[in-house]
């Protein structure tokens, strides 16, 4: 700081230009030495939108121990019904769109609707929002249908991945489990030049 005041001296003696004081204040910090002080000194975590909640791994596994899958899951009755002979929801997820695909146990499609079809159009059907309209309005299909109780499959990467399952949880479908089957390319192709701006 003593270096730029020099500076700031020098130039106004030789130049002979108007100087405006400069207040440069230090920012008040007090020193913590107790973490769980400092935790509790911390205004409460913003949780963004209504209704969504993060949850703690720890604590689950803790509570509930059946979290993961073991050999025994897919012979687990789910409301009377075993897990490998529950409907699932296929989330085919890309940057410009979603689609998803109700399918029976065996794989047979029951119902296909995707953001385009739903009447989102061009730029908007690769949005979160077109995802999650997309998901209920196939949630209340599949409920109609007698559905009650799926498994979800995501594939892709794109906006609509979690909007698509908190879609289909808003439409009052019960998800059993979220299974993420992107396809993973260990010898990739080579990248694109830089662009130039």
């Amino acid at each position: 700081m003593g270096s730029f005041r020099k500076i700031l001296i020098n130039e106004y003696t030789h130049n002979k230009i108007n100087l405006r004081n400069i207040s440069v204040t230090t920012r008040q910090c007090r020193e913590v030495d107790d973490r769980k002080e400092m935790y509790r000194s911390l205004p409460t975590m913003d949780e963004g939108t209504a209704g969504e909640k993060a949850a703690d791994i720890d604590a689950l596994i803790n509570q509930k121990g059946d979290v993961f899958p073991d050999a025994d899951t897919p012979n687990r009755l789910f409301k009377g019904v075993a897990f490998k002979e529950l409907p699932v929801f296929n989330i085919r997820v890309t940057p410009n769109n979603t689609i998803l695909c109700l399918t029976d146990a065996k794989g047979s499609p029951q119902l296909i609707r995707s953001c385009g079809i739903e009447g989102f159009k061009n730029t908007k059907k690769g949005t979160n929002i077109a995802a999650q309209a997309t998901a209920i309005s196939v949630g209340i299909r599949a409920l109609e249908k007698g559905v009650k109780t799926v498994r979800v499959r995501v594939r892709g990467l794109g906006p609509g991945r979690m909007s698509a399952i908190k879609g289909l949880q808003m439409s009052g479908l019960d998800i059993v489990s979220i299974t993420d089957s992107t396809r993973v390319s260990w010898n990739p192709p080579r990248p694109r030049k830089a662009r130039k701006l």
